[in-house]
């Protein structure tokens, strides 16, 4: 049990300590995502553990000796989440739930069954969630600050300038902002209940946030919400529960509900009769506020688990005031640090999105222990948030990044207008997307937030890693300066060191025989991307970013056999397995024994029409290899057609951007090239950061080139192909698209599928580029004057540069 009477300091010591025994998962890692969910510890697991080894449990629908233990321990567990929360049983009930957004979902579906329905007022810093009970209600309002709130609480009027017959009101807000971790106003809730004198009006608060990291009071029913949305794993990890608490007195608005399921009811009578003389046909019961909502058969081992948990969060953490204090401390550290980052130029390198942030970072009554921002540039430019996920992934960095699930207090914070986000919405932006600066606003922010387990460490390392990564220092880079500025280009001869293409999507890549001719099409190297492995579940194609192991998946093309041959190994035997696929234009494994199916598919964000395989040797290949249930398809559907997918719209084509050029699945342009010479140079500093050397496989180019061996000695020239606008080899004339921007997946090793931190690493102090890392250029076949749109090239081709 932890020292009551420990200091800031002496408890930041202590969780320190114990952490390295109770939550291993933390080695090597950073993690400051507690408002998505907090760490769930070895105590926990020890004790549920236990816990099921030692009492048979039954389902609580029966009167049998394990029915009757498992109803036991939920109703005590019911009233210890209770007593955490000071509510007294006599007014307060606990309704047991998936999850916060189905308890704020139990109330909306309630309220919707109300005759006439109900007027609905929303702040505009509330989740998602709360936001989406708009969608029931007969009018709606959000308000647009605090000032609102007040001046609507005062005014005691209807919330909606129409309320569409409607005879309740329901007022819902999160005690803290999931965004920024600002706390809102608890009085609010029994402000809305007296001061409506004309229409009855409930409060229903979002605790999901507050609740994770603070302590929460409901010892007084008349000061209470009526009800409080909870989600149980923010608090303690393990299990993933949600709840809701509801105040008795305000209980007799689930009367209007009208579904009822298993464990429900007392009586029903499935044969419905007209005559209204007959009586009800189903009985609800009435034993409990929960007995009527808890939908068929509930969760009991997760209960159970909510049990352990409480009891293991007080013996680590003594008590959520506790972790409240200790968070509060390390908050208001993170926000000094994060907010005196400085350029050398003086400018500030991040933007922090909480006004009055350094009075409310003092208080924990008034600041959760979060911090959200964006990152700016030396000149003042808002940095991406998704090159800043590239390098976090690549430190194992786990904090969340884009609109955090609050679209209002996003808008507000990054001053996005409606018609902006609608622009942004239809010009392909999602949640997620590389391009997330849009007109010169982001479209989202990055949000580090503190849990129980954090420690003062934690703070430091993450203030290490912005300084690192995110900080001009002059002094720093000075020796790198010739990788951030391409140097000048000089006569030098250049030849094809290598061809590479990868026929599988994501899929290790097959080196062309030095001694073939190769066909480029408009669309890329032949064989190259027209193939890809889709998740069988959720239908996206796969990539090696999340899949790892895809890099293990060797496929070799046998044009005189006309077969593609893929090894691999299977992912937990580690068996060798092969398969081979015919090059013919139909997916099918044979003439007489297989099918294919075109159906879509997600590509890179976008839906596509595939031709899947209908085979489940096929299937069962890449499942083997991966790991997942997958299946394997082609593109385009048709056959060897055109492609009807095109570059990004970033790229520049002879001068204007937003190339159009077509590809098969290549994620931003037909052709990939690097150069040998920028290659070395990477690779000698990042070995002078005693750092492993980068093979050319991990940047996945089609086209390697490399100075003759009767170049001038000293003639490399790295970094030249930034100012290059195209060059020509054989017949064929190629253009330079634009650099290719680059993300984690080139710190998994080709050869073994492991993460490392370089190349990506060495690469963002050197090679970033207005906001971007950089590395290769995107190419594409210039089509010739005569109409014929295809060239060969081979190994060992001379390069002529324009």
């Amino acid at each position: 049990m932890v020292d009551q009477d420990l200091g800031d300091i002496e408890y930041n010591a202590y969780i320190h300590n114990m952490r390295e025994e109770q939550f291993p998962m933390l080695k090597g890692s950073l993690y400051l995502d507690h408002a998505g969910t907090t760490l769930t510890s070895k105590l926990v697991m020890d004790k549920f553990h236990a816990e099921m080894m030692s009492h048979l449990y039954g389902n609580p629908h029966s009167f049998s000796q394990a029915s009757q233990q498992t109803s036991h321990t939920i109703d005590n567990v019911r009233l210890r989440l209770l007593r955490l929360f000071n509510a007294n049983p006599d007014h307060f009930d606990v309704v047991f739930t998936a999850n916060a957004t189905a308890a704020i979902k139990l109330v909306g579906d309630i309220f919707r069954d109300a005759p006439g329905g109900f007027e609905y007022g929303y702040h505009v810093e509330a989740h998602t969630s709360l936001v989406g009970l708009r969608e029931l209600a007969a009018s709606q309002r959000c308000f647009v600050d605090d000032k609102e709130v007040v001046q609507w609480l005062a005014g005691g009027t209807s919330m909606t300038e129409s309320s569409g017959g409607s005879s309740i009101q329901l007022f819902a807000y999160p005690g803290q902002s999931n965004l920024n971790g600002r706390k809102l106003p608890l009085e609010w809730s029994s402000q809305a209940r007296s001061t409506m004198s004309n229409t009855r009006t409930y409060a229903l608060l979002d605790a999901a946030a507050l609740v994770a990291t603070s302590s929460f009071d409901l010892g007084n029913p008349e000061s209470a919400p009526d009800f409080t949305a909870l989600s149980l794993y923010k608090i303690f990890g393990f299990p993933d529960l949600g709840a809701l608490i509801v105040r008795k007195r305000s209980a007799h608005v689930f009367d209007h509900r009208r579904y009822f399921g298993g464990g429900t009811v007392d009586m029903v009578l499935t044969s419905l009769s007209a005559n209204p003389d007959e009586g009800p046909h189903h009985f609800t019961k009435t034993s409990s506020l929960h007995d009527r909502l808890e939908d068929g058969t509930l969760p009991y081992h997760s209960i159970a688990a909510l049990g352990v948990a409480m009891a293991a969060h007080q013996q680590l953490f003594q008590s959520l005031d506790r972790v409240a204090r200790h968070t509060s401390f390390l908050a208001r550290k993170l926000y000094e640090g994060v907010s005196g980052l400085r350029h050398d130029n003086g400018k500030p390198a991040a933007s922090i999105h909480v006004s009055k942030a350094s009075e409310l970072y003092l208080n924990h009554r008034f600041q959760g222990p979060v911090v959200s921002f964006n990152l700016l540039s030396p000149s003042g430019l808002w940095i991406s948030n998704a090159e800043f996920e590239k390098l976090a992934f690549a430190r194992s960095v786990n904090v969340r990044t884009g609109s955090l699930c609050n679209p209002g207090g996003t808008a507000l914070h990054l001053e996005l207008t409606s018609e902006e986000i609608r622009n942004n919405f239809d010009a392909g932006y999602r949640c997620g997307s590389d391009a997330d600066v849009l007109n010169d606003k982001p479209t989202g922010m990055i949000r580090a937030s503190l849990g129980a387990m954090s420690t003062m460490a934690d703070v430091e390392k993450f203030l290490g890693f912005l300084t690192e990564y995110f900080v001009e220092r002059r002094t720093q880079v000075c020796e790198e300066d010739f990788c951030l500025t391409p140097t000048a280009t000089l006569a030098s001869s250049l030849h094809i060191e290598s061809l590479t293409v990868y026929p599988i999507k994501s899929c290790a890549g097959w080196q062309l025989p030095s001694n073939r001719s190769w066909t480029i099409r408009a669309e890329g190297l032949d064989w190259d991307r027209e193939w890809c492995i889709v998740h069988a579940t959720t239908a996206k194609t796969l990539s090696q970013k999340r899949y790892p192991r895809m890099a293990l998946i060797k496929p070799e093309l046998d044009l005189d056999a006309r077969v593609l041959r893929v090894r691999g190994t299977h992912a937990e035997t580690l068996k060798v397995l092969h398969v081979d696929i015919p090059l013919d234009a139909r997916p099918d494994l044979s003439a007489t024994d297989s099918l294919h199916t075109e159906m879509g598919a997600e590509v890179c964000g976008v839906q596509r029409n595939l031709a899947f395989y209908d085979s489940a040797a096929l299937d069962g290949f890449f499942s083997d290899c991966i790991g997942i249930p997958c299946r394997l398809a082609r593109f385009p559907a048709s056959g060897r057609s055109y492609s009807t997918r095109h570059s990004k719209p970033h790229l520049v084509s002879r001068g204007v951007a937003g190339s159009d050029q077509p590809i098969t699945l290549s994620n931003e342009s037909p052709i990939l090239t690097i150069t040998r010479a920028s290659l070395n140079r990477l690779n000698e500093t990042i070995k002078a950061r005693k750092g492993k050397a980068a093979s050319p496989a991990v940047f996945r180019a089609n086209i390697v080139l490399a100075d003759t061996d009767q170049s001038t000695p000293g003639a490399e020239r790295p970094y030249a192909e930034d100012q290059w606008s195209g060059m020509k080899i054989g017949n064929g004339m190629f253009e330079f698209l634009g650099g290719c921007r680059r993300c984690q997946m080139i710190c998994i090793d080709q050869s073994t599928g492991e993460k490392n931190e370089e190349p990506l690493t060495t690469l963002a102090k050197t090679r970033r580029i207005n906001g971007r890392i950089m590395f290769g250029v995107h190419t594409a076949l210039v089509p010739p004057e005569d109409g014929i749109h295809n060239v060969t090239v081979r190994v060992g081709d001379a390069v002529c540069i324009i």
